[in-house]
């Protein structure tokens, strides 16, 4: 390990860059359209067409590029990293040591091991073991043009030599953002027209918050303070977001919610063990909202986060007529209405956003994940025309993060909401994939180790039950976690969550990698029961 200067080799003891994924974007003499280098095997004449720049010759010529003045400084350091290939028991050992994992029991983590994983190249990686996996999560819900996009890579690299960072402040501004908020506009629905930028999912929504704050401020409605969610809501990880959440996992262990924050039924009759069928459960769910608008005073409320389809609270789909009969309940109270879309957004359910699948009109949406296919950390907040006229209206807006419109982050953004148009995904998942995966995936209804069935589009999950049948689930209420242990056994990626599996796979996904998944996740299943 590098501590100091004496540390680091003369540039003559240093040898040559060895790292596949350096070898395959920059590999000696390479000539290749990017769409063949970024692994995509269908509709690659667009990718072609839309990033026709070649790759760079080779890796001298990468280093001389990027690293004019550095060549023996930081270059040899670089050098020296990329060579030294530490073993997998050495990187445990300094994750073990060093690292502090989020969502994560680290005792158990640390007795079998971390995983590693080394590489990744479209809806597959690459392990510790060089074991080739599936990918049936698209990381967090999150790589939706898979890995190893060269447009994206590109894109990031050509932005990185012009101009890396520069803040949004001081009536300030770079290319990149500003292109990524008109492009967002221009497919939101139709209100939304300004954005915010973040860093994440957590940070947009803590965005919300403020913006909401500041409107009813004013407007003189400060006693509008209160925010409503739901059960098995995620809206994030900091103090507000936390207390939004409606996972007591999320919030109880940090002695919250915040006072002001309180959640009302989300529509899982599975959960709870309700006999009524979603549709009648949803009704009663608003029923119970009413009531709570009541209680509290809808002259105290300032606004309800709505996930369209609640994703880690175990991917829970909104029953028919569900989420118009809740937003038109929220108009009547004049309380705004928020599209937490930082999982549905951007072609996972078949649209660029579920509010324009479900015809929501929501004052905000929050957004991050697949904006930029998890390339690089970059959160959204877009508001209405009307709050952002408020806003206007109240003169300096103080609000706002060191690394907000990061033009690095939207260079990435920008790339990778262009590739999803050009290769059609958003059509493709609303056309072909999106209703061969529902297929695929409602099969498992007949299984005997899943008891419930549910998805969208490219989102999906089963509950799965022990021998003993729901039962049984008293004594093991992590079931859903063994099951994704052994279908990663089996070759794909999937996660657990309490009695569940959730599976959302890159949109990039064919036909025959959803046959891969879904075979993995039987043969995993099947062993679940053995």
């Amino acid at each position: 390990m590098i501590r100091n200067e004496k540390d680091i080799p003369a540039p003559s003891a240093i040898p040559t860059i060895r790292s596949p994924m350096r070898d395959e974007f920059f590999s000696a003499k390479t000539t290749a359209p990017v769409a063949a280098i970024a692994g995509f095997g269908m509709n690659a004449d667009l990718v072609d067409k839309l990033h026709p720049r070649k790759v760079p010759a080779s890796p001298a010529q990468v280093e001389s590029e990027l690293f004019p003045r550095w060549r023996n400084g930081p270059i040899g350091v670089i050098n020296f990293l990329m060579n030294h290939d530490p073993s997998t028991s050495e990187l445990r050992e300094l994750d073990r040591q060093f690292h502090l994992h989020p969502f994560t029991h680290h005792t158990d983590m640390h007795k079998s091991g971390t995983q590693l994983i080394k590489s990744g190249d479209g809806c597959f990686l690459i392990d510790q073991d060089d074991r080739r996996l599936l990918d049936g999560l698209a990381g967090l819900w999150c790589v939706n043009v898979g890995y190893n996009c060269a447009a994206i890579v590109e894109a990031v690299h050509r932005q990185m030599r012009q101009l890396p960072y520069y803040p949004s402040f001081f009536n300030t501004t770079t290319e990149p953002p500003v292109r990524v908020a008109e492009f967002l506009a221009k497919k939101s629905p139709a209100r939304l027209n300004r954005t915010i930028f973040s860093n994440s999912g957590s940070e947009a929504n803590e965005s919300a918050l403020k913006i909401i704050r500041s409107y009813h401020h004013t407007r003189g409605q400060s006693g509008k303070y209160k925010i409503l969610s739901r059960s098995f809501s995620y809206h994030g990880v900091t103090l507000a977001a936390s207390s939004m959440t409606g996972l007591p996992i999320c919030y109880e262990p940090f002695d919250l919610p915040l006072p002001g924050f309180i959640h009302v039924p989300g529509p899982h009759p599975y959960a709870v063990q309700s006999p009524l069928d979603p549709e009648a459960y949803g009704k009663w769910c608003l029923e119970e909202t009413a009531k709570t608008i009541q209680r509290e005073g809808a002259d105290t409320i300032a606004a309800m986060f709505v996930e369209p389809i609640q994703g880690a609270g175990g991917v829970i789909p909104p029953p028919p007529g569900y989420l118009a009969e809740l937003r038109d309940l929220l108009r009547k109270n004049n309380i705004l209405f928020v599209a937490d879309e930082v999982i549905t957004a951007f072609g996972r359910l078949g649209h660029w956003f579920a509010s324009n699948l479900w015809d929501l009109d929501p004052d905000i949406i929050t957004l991050a994940k697949g904006i930029t296919s998890g390339y690089l950390p970059l959160g959204a907040t877009m508001v209405s025309d009307e709050i952002s006229e408020t806003i206007f209206s109240a003169g300096y807006f103080a609000h706002g993060y060191t690394y907000s419109a990061h033009p690095t982050s939207a260079a990435a953004a920008l790339a990778n909401l262009e590739t999803i148009e050009s290769l059609g995904l958003v059509e493709r998942v609303r056309d072909d994939t999106g209703p061969y995966f529902q297929q695929k995936l409602h099969e498992f209804a007949a299984h005997p180790a899943v008891s419930e069935v549910r998805g969208h589009g490219l989102i999906g999950a089963l509950e799965v039950i022990p021998r003993l049948g729901r039962s049984g689930l008293a004594s093991e209420p992590t079931i859903g976690i063994r099951a994704a242990g052994l279908i990663r056994e089996e070759g794909s990626i999937v996660r657990g969550i309490r009695t569940l599996i959730a599976m959302a796979p890159p949109l990039i996904i064919s036909r025959e990698e959803i046959d891969q998944l879904f075979s993995c996740v039987k043969r995993g299943l099947d062993r679940l029961w053995d």
